[in-house]
């Protein structure tokens, strides 16, 4: 109550108060609207697929309709292929390869193409993706994507012998690039990004878009994904050396956004 008394003194004097009158800004009226907050923050897009490699449901594991057949192996592409399901292999997030006594390796694949849920990405989506690349030669790490003999897109390729290059392609209306780069090399984590287009393939290496090809996908493409890790058998890039009986690359993460 005194001070109440002594607040109201206060104004007939002109002096300042003991207890500042409310603003419009830092009070509420009972059954008004809130008060507007300036600079509102857009939410982050929810992806429509986030990859669990250890999902049956999601992935298959040792086969692609990539491969003749099937699989498991695949000479025609110079590889030294072998499928296996075996998950440790691929389903780890780890894609793995190691050397047959026949002289083939055993490779780890997952691909979306034959599973339950039977996921594709499609024109216009974001794929999302962190790797670190192998360092062993004849390694031939990749994340593609593929469909009925056709509709790849090759979000990376990579070969040590190389060490600075990451190879990006549209093989649907048969573009590409080699992005070299001081921050890639054998045993690095490398962010990759790819926006699928109509009318251009974009790709973003480290934060940065390093390609446009400005051909784009068409307006009704749509394809399985595919990650995994091949080992080249010498034609194109070399073999891996004869001491040589293990390789991998690592995915941490893969996802795609649907704008």
């Amino acid at each position: 109550m005194l001070s109440q008394v002594l607040d109201r003194i206060r104004r007939l004097l002109g002096r300042p108060t003991s207890t500042p009158a409310p603003t419009p800004d830092s009070t509420s009226v009972p059954g008004s609207a809130p008060a507007r907050v300036s600079g509102t923050q857009a939410s982050a897009p929810v992806p429509v697929f986030t990859a669990d490699f250890g999902s049956t449901a999601q992935w298959v594991a040792g086969r692609s309709w990539a491969y003749p057949n099937g699989g498991p192996t695949n000479p025609g592409d110079n590889k030294l292929d072998y499928l296996v399901s075996d998950a440790s292999f691929s389903r780890t997030g780890t894609f793995r390869a190691t050397r047959r006594p026949d002289g083939k390796w055993n490779t780890g694949l997952l691909t979306t193409e034959g599973s339950s849920e039977g996921f594709m990405v499609r024109t216009g989506d974001v794929l999302e993706s962190r790797v670190r690349l192998p360092s062993a030669l004849g390694a031939w790490p990749a994340i593609w994507t593929w469909l009925d003999g056709d509709n790849e897109i090759d979000v990376f390729e990579y070969h040590p012998d190389n060490p600075d290059l990451l190879e990006l392609s549209n093989h649907v209306k048969g573009s590409s690039h080699y992005h070299r780069d001081p921050s890639i090399g054998p045993g690095s984590w490398v962010d990759l990004k790819v926006e699928f287009g109509s009318r251009s393939v974009v790709w973003w290496v480290n934060g940065k878009q390093v390609f446009a090809d400005r051909r784009g996908v068409g307006r009704r493409w749509r394809a399985y994904l595919i990650v995994n890790l091949s080992v080249c058998a010498g034609r194109y890039h070399p073999a891996p050396d004869r001491d040589v009986s293990a390789m991998s690359y690592e995915v941490a993460y893969l996802r795609v956004i649907r704008p």
